[in-house]
């Protein structure tokens, strides 16, 4: 098994159980991205989870290109 389909697994466990309880996704979301955050900084510098950080958000429209991808 992938690790991304492990971290799909789990994201989608996490998402049904938060519905089952009456949570709103978006506070799971929250919560599990603060973990990530946690868990990089364990063995990355502040800039480099920054960066990786700053990457994701700024490619984050499924309707537009990469910066990086020629036309």
């Amino acid at each position: 098994m992938s690790s991304s389909e492990i971290a799909s697994r789990h994201f989608a466990a996490a998402i049904a159980e938060a519905k089952a309880g009456g949570q709103d996704s978006d506070g799971v979301c929250r919560a599990l991205l603060g973990l990530v955050v946690g868990k990089y900084l364990e063995t990355r510098s502040v800039s480099d989870v920054q960066s990786e950080l700053h990457f994701l958000a700024d490619n984050c429209d499924p309707d537009a290109d990469f910066a990086f991808m020629r036309p």
